[in-house]
């Protein structure tokens, strides 16, 4: 019997120290956000998904912690009326019942002064840019009578555009849409800065 009891308490022993060894590994966590030494479309990609789902709790973290992101509802980028937010403010904005004005309609001139939740329906996620037909990695895609100032507002940065050339064959390409998302570097690694959206304008 006493052998028994020995031979359990060194099995109980030896699962201790089992245990113990398990609880000492470092596990790491899954990590979220940019990092160092990431490739531009690899950032790109997280984002866009990030963008997809809505999950703009989890986008801050991607969100340039000094320049913030600023949103262009068209490829001309209007440093004047666009709105930019900080990295803090952008986890609040799905759901918030304030208007902002985004800046003017193409064609009309009338304000885009809506929701955020509206203006991801209008001008960001109109599309299912996520899957896209083509990726533009610095290279503009979608053209037309707007002027594409990107290196004069980003002197410093590089975009991935995700693009459809368009939907309908009677328009002849002219119902192309496209999301650009602009990145800078800080630390090393790529920040999102700027979202813009494209589309042929008047």
């Amino acid at each position: 019997k006493e052998e028994i009891i020995e031979d359990l308490n060194e099995k109980i022993h030896d699962l201790e120290i089992q245990i113990q060894e398990i609880e000492d590994d470092e596990i790491p966590p899954l990590s979220i956000g940019p990092v160092p030494g990431d490739s531009l479309m690899t950032v790109a990609l997280d984002v866009i998904e990030l963008i997809e789902a809505e999950n703009f709790s989890d986008l801050v973290v991607y969100v340039h912690p000094n320049m913030g992101v600023r949103f262009s509802p068209y490829s001309y980028i209007d440093v004047q009326n666009d709105q930019v937010f900080q990295a803090a403010q952008v986890g609040t904005l799905p759901g918030n019942p304030n208007l902002y004005l985004w800046g003017s309609y193409d064609g009309s001139g009338n304000p885009i002064n809506i929701t955020f939740d509206d203006y991801y329906d209008e001008f960001i996620y109109d599309e299912d840019f996520a899957n896209p037909h083509m990726y533009g990695n610095n290279y503009p895609i979608g053209t037309g009578n707007m002027i594409n100032n990107f290196s004069d507002v980003y002197p410093n940065g590089q975009f991935v555009e995700s693009h459809f050339t368009g939907f309908d064959p009677q328009y002849d390409g002219m119902d192309w849409r496209s999301l650009s998302l602009a990145f800078e570097q800080h630390n090393n690694a790529w920040y999102l800065v700027g979202i813009i959206h494209g589309q042929w304008t008047i």
